[in-house]
């Protein structure tokens, strides 16, 4: 669906936290987007550039103060979109009658991402109260699922963790160059991955100088790594994974340890990625040899990739490197939003 010429009217709600702040950085500077609601409890009836002083000056902003996240307060000030930066198990609550309301809806969060609500109620604890929508919502990887971007009505947008595993695993899957059981993946991420709450494991006299693994054996984000690989390998995939917390802002790093598909060599993946990302403008292919670095995807939606070939063990190690708050959150969202209203995907997002 192809957007007017004019500006398309887009809401916020939870723009006062890590992946919301983000959000508001890229739509004040983005071309198409009029930004007329940004929800707070915290901050409700705030200016936003006083709880955000680096935006003083935008012109978007004229104004704009933090409002309380009432539905029908967000249908009415007339946006189209609404971008949901809402924790799991809160977004699902704005989700359905924002859309009976007539806006179309990008979920940050983790409510809309699994297709079985048995699998979100066993990852995420309870029963989803609207599973019909879990059948509608459209995964919103942009690489490998533009078309159906395109045309929905609720994008789930990947989260970081799972953006860094599948975008290097997914297209040898779908070739069969990798054994779907060989799959294990260790991943260091910045704390802002863990959100903006007071907890003592997130202070910085805790994280400052270590670096340690959590949420092993069974990381909430398994479900939806499961779920993309076992449809891209066309059968159940089981993967051990392990994420760790890095004393960093933010950023992501990944290393995939994976074995040749029985009876083959897997080659150089190169041709592989070339032809599934060879248009793809946020997927930079670094080639063997090539190691991701954080520092040079932070602030932007790129991905980078790199592996190396192991002779002694056999296996294909696969590296990839995202900004958790970027690619793996606000800017892969923003990346939808392009898609959902006939605009170039890169439209506001070629920030290096």
């Amino acid at each position: 669906m192809n957007a007017e010429k004019g500006r398309i009217k887009t809401a916020i709600v939870g723009a006062s936290g890590y992946s919301g702040q983000n959000l508001l950085r890229l739509l004040l500077t983005h071309p198409r987007v009029d930004l007329v609601c940004a929800t707070s409890r915290a901050e409700e009836g705030k200016a936003l550039d006083t709880v955000f002083p680096r935006f003083r000056g935008a012109e978007k902003l004229a104004g704009l103060a933090f409002s309380a996240p009432d539905i029908d307060a967000i249908a009415a000030t007339g946006a189209s979109c609404a971008f949901l930066a809402l924790p799991h198990g809160v977004a699902r609550e704005f989700a359905g009658p924002l859309l009976e309301r007539g806006l179309r809806v990008i979920d940050l969060s983790a409510d809309f991402r699994l297709r079985d609500a048995a699998v979100y109620a066993d990852f995420y604890g309870g029963e989803h109260p609207t599973p019909e929508l879990l059948a509608e919502a459209v995964y919103g990887l942009p690489e490998l699922r533009a078309e159906e971007i395109r045309g929905a009505r609720l994008v789930a947008s990947p989260g970081c963790y799972p953006t860094s595993i599948l975008l290097p695993l997914i297209p040898l899957l779908r070739e069969k160059r990798i054994d779907p059981a060989s799959i294990c993946v260790a991943s260091g991420s910045g704390v802002s991955g863990a959100g903006k709450k007071a907890e003592a494991a997130y202070l910085f006299a805790e994280v400052n100088e270590s670096v340690r693994a959590y949420g092993a054996p069974k990381h909430r984000h398994l479900s939806e790594i499961e779920q993309e690989l076992s449809l891209a390998a066309g059968g159940p995939v089981r993967v051990s994974f392990v994420p760790h917390l890095l004393p960093v802002t933010a950023g992501i790093a990944t290393t995939i340890f994976c074995e040749p598909a029985a009876g083959s060599d897997p080659g150089d993946p190169g041709g592989v990625y070339e032809a599934a990302y060879g248009a793809a403008p946020f997927v930079r292919v670094l080639g063997e040899g090539r190691f991701p670095d954080t520092k040079h995807v932070t602030g932007t939606n790129f991905i980078d990739i790199g592996w190396v070939r192991d002779a002694r063990t056999g296996r294909l190690i696969l590296f990839s490197a995202e900004d958790n708050l970027g690619k793996g959150a606000s800017s892969q969202a923003v990346q939808s939003f392009n898609l959902m209203h006939g605009l170039p995907e890169t439209e506001g997002l070629m920030i290096f």
